[in-house]
């Protein structure tokens, strides 16, 4: 699949069918991640791999969203901050979300590529999940992701938002590129 394609027709999937995806197409996409940019080199997220029947369930409890545990799989991002806020101080911290971020959309990608569904999940109870997945208390929960192939097929989708309601130039609100000054030689 291209990746103009991948990302266009990427998509939150909250109904998945029957068919239980290979956990080896799944750690595939987990690879992915691993070529996201990362603050100084020092790689910080892990992910969980779940396909306990037992620890997904209590996992879409601490979700309170029933469809996570639907899924045959879910996978957990993590993240030690620990390396990266000893490096950087408090921008760590920062540098520390942004590089989740970009390993997970490119594990978004690899998912859509491979034909496999998910969900970017958010909200959650972090303790609850700690608990189930024994994750030390100083390792962050960045987000779940309950994977699956989606119930129904997907229908071609339009572009969330216009270009011109997120692209500014050269200051915030600045709505027209200007024409370039000549020079005089």
């Amino acid at each position: 699949m291209e990746l103009d394609k991948a990302i266009k027709s990427r998509s939150s999937v909250k109904k998945f069918n029957s068919k239980k995806p290979d956990w080896r197409d799944i750690i595939e996409c987990i690879d992915a991640a691993r070529y996201a940019p990362m603050a100084g080199g020092n790689y910080t997220l892990k992910f969980i791999l779940v396909d306990d029947s037992e620890k997904i369930r209590n996992i879409a409890e601490a979700c309170q969203q029933p469809f996570v545990g639907t899924a045959h799989y879910i996978v957990v991002a993590c993240s030690n901050p620990s390396r990266t806020t000893n490096a950087y101080g408090k921008q760590g911290e920062v540098f520390l979300r942004q590089q989740a971020g970009a390993a997970i959309e490119n594990f978004l990608l690899k998912l859509e590529e491979s034909g496999l569904s998910t969900c970017w999940v958010g909200y959650f109870v972090e303790e609850q999940i700690k608990h189930v997945l024994q994750i030390p208390e100083n390792i962050q929960v960045e987000a779940l992701f309950p994977i699956g192939f989606e119930y129904e097929k997907k229908k071609v989708k339009k572009a969330k938002i216009d270009l011109d309601n997120i692209l500014y130039f050269n200051s915030y609100g600045e709505k027209k590129m200007r024409p370039p000054r000549k020079m005089n030689v």
